[in-house]
């Protein structure tokens, strides 16, 4: 780890950048972890410190575009990251660049700068970046190929940002110098925490300085007002820019504090508050819950947004409250009929997960007792604890836990527990905190579990509409795929089959306009036609003909693409038909792969009368023909002929040993695009090298 920290350190020097999150991705894992960061505390960091690499972020973008993200406004940020740009609304520069070593994705970095930095980097500064991931990713594999990966640690590890070669006589004179100043001056690390305050600053405050170093401005100070004083904070690191808030310590004394960021914390002078700076109002009874805690909740807010599946929304709760909220360790659960089950959990040991995993909704459980009474249950200590369940036993180092019912319109839906190292005393602010984390938490899953029902309901009608098995035929190898797009509750009408008689082996691939049940609907109608036609032996163009009769005449207003091959094994020969569908791609027994030319036909359902033309080309032993529908294909933005030619300089490089496995590598290949939007299916056909 030692090489990645001097590499992250060096790009830092040669671009300037304020503020750097090194990110790795485990060897199998699909979870990215921050690993190292640079010029911001972990607090700031923490709703970043673990992203899926199918989520949108900077760094996920870059490993998957397999290039730099480069981000120059705040309104771009916003825009294209929304989350990013809802709890970080603040002035910056953005890069984001992979750690890439042939195909693989090892992690990624990024960067920030200040919005005085110029709008784009310099040569020198990309010279620095591209060197910095490839050497990183060099030691990455490095350390994979001798069985030794290097593993994120649980918690991100700061990366020194220190002046080098400090002279210990110049601190104690700046100390010196610091205490003859009239006016206060106090310096905060990175989390905020005060690491000197001069005498006149600890006047001004009211404290002695023993007392204050340590502890976080916005803590040691009451009368502070949090939401000010930590957004003043976290504005000023991640600006780098000097901020001011007023604040009145009681009774009257107006102070005004002001922010000298930098990369290894801030500089606070303090001096009183001139009359015409209006002092900011302290909360009145201390119960706020300070905008990092908003802040964080914000964030958690966005993210659950996003998540569609129960399980996309106990995987964001999980990996947002462990690191932004405090605790060392969290058990979601739902309840499945009488049964509580635990969807995520971190912290805890599979032992323990397995014991309570299912326990009866009336149990004697704490995690049963919260939901069963819609109440929060807190017990700030261990002491807390057995006195309510005598005889539990004491989970690690765990001192303090909160269960929380996740209700939601009235329904108790689950609960949510939470541990805790240290003791805590769990004030009316962080109650109310928690509150509100686990009402966003039920929302998300009320709504993810309707999405899951409907999703299940679709994808049994979507595939109870396409052949469960297709045809053994000697002589022939064949593979077959349907790839939802992955997105919204709508079924789409792209459908496969085979049919073999003894006369010939007929293949179908087709694609109904839409996604909704309407268009699976018409898709198990075209399907069946297609199918009675092929059983009777009609050619390729006829059959498209009748079809196209059908469709018309039902006037459903949706029109079909439709592609047939008919097979002659004996004379290895097809011959093909084709309604407005992709082209089929040919992979010749040398690799050579062509896009077919086939004679334009008119979409099925638009005119009856449309007559279709039937091309006959050789397949020789060993040639692969591929059949698709778009969604393989088509990128938003971009000349499908060329995507198609990208398809087949792919083919043509990929083995075709298996069909199956190659059929999962052409879907890998419309997946990288980062634009898969539609459905995909598809249909390889290879003539067996060894048959006659």
């Amino acid at each position: 780890m030692e090489q990645v920290e001097a590499l992250m350190a060096e790009v830092m020097r040669e671009t300037g950048a304020s503020v750097g999150l090194l990110y790795l991705l485990p060897p199998g894992d699909r979870l990215l972890w921050l690993t190292l960061l640079s010029g911001v505390s972990r607090q700031i960091a923490a709703p970043w410190s673990r992203a899926s690499v199918d989520t949108a972020t900077p760094v996920t973008d870059a490993m998957r575009l397999r290039s730099p993200v480069w981000l120059e406004s705040r309104e771009e940020v916003a825009r294209r990251y929304p989350q990013l740009g809802l709890v970080l609304p603040y002035d910056f520069m953005l890069a984001a660049a992979p750690f890439l070593s042939g195909t693989l994705a090892w992690g990624g970095l990024a960067l920030l700068w200040p919005l005085g930095h110029p709008p784009h980097l310099s040569p020198h500064q990309r010279e620095a970046v591209t060197t910095c991931c490839r050497r990183t990713a060099g030691v990455l594999q490095q350390a994979a190929a001798r069985g030794d990966p290097l593993l994120p640690p649980e918690e991100p590890r700061y990366l020194p940002n220190l002046p080098e070669d400090a002279d210990p006589a110049q601190a104690v004179a700046a100390l010196a110098f610091t205490e003859r100043l009239p006016t206060g001056c106090c310096a905060l690390d990175l989390d905020g925490r005060i690491t000197f305050i001069n005498s006149a600053g600890a006047d001004l405050v009211g404290a002695d300085a023993a007392t204050l170093t340590g502890r976080r401005l916005w803590e040691a100070l009451p009368w502070l007002h949090a939401a000010v004083s930590e957004e003043g904070y976290r504005a000023a690191l991640v600006t780098r820019r000097s901020t001011s808030f007023t604040a009145t310590r009681p009774p009257d004394r107006a102070l005004c504090f002001r922010l000298y960021p930098d990369g290894s914390g801030v500089s606070v002078r303090l001096t009183p508050a001139t009359r015409q700076t209006a002092p900011a109002q302290a909360p009145s009874s201390g119960e706020s819950v300070g905008a990092m805690g908003l802040y964080h909740l914000t964030h958690l807010a966005a993210a659950l947004a996003e998540a569609a599946t129960v399980q996309d929304v106990a995987d964001v709760a999980a990996d947002q409250v462990v690191p932004a909220f405090g605790p060392q360790g969290l058990v979601l659960t739902v309840a499945q009929g009488n049964r509580l089950t635990i969807v995520s959990h971190r912290g805890h040991s599979a032992e323990l997960i397995n014991r309570f995993d299912g326990t009866p909704v009336t149990s004697d459980t704490p995690t049963a007792h919260a939901r069963q009474i819609g109440a929060p249950v807190f017990f700030p200590t261990f002491a807390d604890f057995q006195r309510a369940y005598p005889g539990a036993p004491r989970y690690d180092t765990r001192s303090s836990w909160a269960f929380l019912p996740l209700t939601t319109s009235g329904h108790r839906i689950g609960s949510l527990a939470l541990s805790y190292d240290q003791h805590r005393r769990f004030d009316p602010a962080e109650r109310a905190l928690l509150a509100s984390l686990a009402g966003l938490i039920a929302q998300a899953l009320d709504r993810a579990r309707l999405y899951d029902a409907q999703h299940t309901l679709a994808h049994t009608l979507q595939t109870s509409l396409l052949p469960p098995a297709l045809p053994h035929v000697p002589g022939l190898d064949i593979a077959a795929r349907y790839q939802s797009a992955g997105h919204g509750m709508d079924i789409g009408g792209d459908f496969y089959d085979l049919i073999h008689i003894p006369t010939a082996t007929t293949a179908a691939i087709g694609d109904v306009q839409g996604h909704s049940t309407a268009a699976a609907a018409l898709m198990g109608q075209v399907r069946t036609t297609v199918h009675a036609h092929a059983i009777s032996g009609t050619s390729p163009a006829d059959l498209l003909a009748r079809t196209n009769r059908l469709l018309t005449d039902l006037d459903t207003g949706l029109f079909t693409s439709c592609l047939i091959a008919q097979l002659d094994l004996a004379h290895h020969h097809v011959r093909l038909a084709t309604a407005g569908h992709p082209p089929p791609l040919l992979r010749h027994p040398d690799a050579r792969t062509e896009v077919l030319d086939l004679p334009p036909g008119l979409l099925l359902g638009i005119d009856p009368d449309a007559d279709y033309d039937t091309t006959g080309i050789p397949l020789p032993p060993g040639a692969v023909l591929l059949l698709y529908t778009d969604g393989l294909v088509e990128i938003p933005g971009t000349d499908i002929d060329d995507t198609t030619a990208a398809l087949a300089r792919h083919l043509s490089q990929a083995r075709t040993d298996n069909l199956d496995r190659l059929a999962e590598n052409l879907i890998r290949h419309a997946e990288h695009s980062d634009h898969h939007h539609d459905d995909i299916a598809l249909l390889l056909i290879r003539r067996a090298p060894t048959s006659d």
